[in-house]
């Protein structure tokens, strides 16, 4: 047998176990087991985003797919038990700009990387924050906040769902437009910081519309702006940031689908058009609507890059803010 034929049969046997294995995976998915790994405890825009999810994409399935919350470290702890899993399809974890934008710049002892570690699926929402006060603080606009915190450097506390999360983003942003001195308190959750704020332990908080508004709605807080390009429909009479004053500032919060490397392409592509399909249903946009999101469904080639931009954005946001985890 000439020598290039024997390689060629030597390569194809060394290969057919793999290509076994990878159409055994694609064959069984999706398995009888289905988790979504997220980085935050029940109650906050995280959760609720994902449980949403979960349902749309576990009825297309025929599958339950479990919500696992994993809270702690700024999302970290989620990111990296995601990064570990079974590149098999029967693992997905909700990403977020904390642990796949900012972390590399924030953390030194990152257990895992944003970009080699994780299959890119699809973006999901995007959402505005809203700028909400405890009643106690005599401010009924941004610049009488600006002006009551310049007065008073340090004297403010703003709480946030944890460390390098859209709260915490938002806050160092307004921190550093409007030149002010206010004290961040991270928690495990926008549930326990919006408790806190309620008894005014802390003063203040940017948190997305979907937990914000039955606090808003309850008199409990005293939202002044919102912080998207225009305004919500779920608040249409207030301000954005950018009427109230501050030209510059632009927050939207994001999450997406990630799996852990190594997904086989065909899983990826089928899971990118379920998420599309759940993100199209009319209940679902009607419930975007109601909360104050803005589906936004894409490619995963689109997406990936959408997070590569948010990383260089943090980045040099970081760099000249010199933001730090508390």
């Amino acid at each position: 047998m000439p020598e290039l034929n024997r390689r060629g049969l030597l390569a194809a046997s060394l290969s057919a176990p793999a290509l076994l294995r990878a159409g055994a995976a694609r064959a069984d998915w999706p398995g009888r087991s289905l988790r979504l790994i997220v980085p935050y405890p029940p109650g906050g825009i995280t959760d609720l985003v994902a449980r949403k999810v979960a349902d749309g994409l576990g009825a297309i399935w025929e599958r339950p797919l479990i919500v696992d919350n994993r809270p702690g470290a700024g999302g970290n702890i989620a990111a990296e038990l995601a990064s570990k899993a079974p590149p098999d399809g029967n693992t997905l974890y909700i990403a977020f700009a904390g642990t796949h934008a900012m972390a590399v710049s924030l953390f030194r002892d990152l257990r895992y990387d944003p970009v080699r570690d994780f299959t890119p699926v699809s973006l999901l929402i995007e959402s505005p924050m809203a700028l909400t006060l405890h009643p106690a603080v005599p401010a009924r606009s941004v610049a009488e906040l600006t002006a009551y915190a310049r007065a008073n450097p340090g004297r403010l506390a703003f709480g946030s769902s944890g460390n390098g999360g859209a709260s915490h983003r938002s806050l160092e942003l307004y921190k550093a437009a409007a030149g002010v001195d206010i004290l961040h308190v991270p928690y495990r959750g926008a549930a326990q910081s919006n408790t806190d704020l309620l008894g005014g332990k802390i003063q203040g908080m940017f948190d997305a519309p979907i937990t914000a508004m039955p606090n808003i709605r309850g008199g409990g807080v005293r939202v002044l702006a919102t912080t998207g390009r225009v305004r919500p429909a779920l608040l249409p009479d207030v301000p954005t940031m950018r009427e109230a004053g501050m030209p510059d500032y632009m927050f939207l919060t994001w999450l997406g689908l990630l799996t852990p490397a190594g997904l086989p392409p065909e899983i990826r592509d089928r899971m990118n058009r379920d998420v599309r399909t759940v993100m199209a249903q009319p209940a679902m946009r009607a419930w975007c609507a109601e909360n104050g999101l803005e589906p936004a469904a894409n490619s995963p080639d689109e997406f990936a890059r959408y997070m590569a931009e948010e990383t260089a954005r943090f980045a040099d946001f970081i760099r000249t803010t010199g933001m730090t985890v508390d």
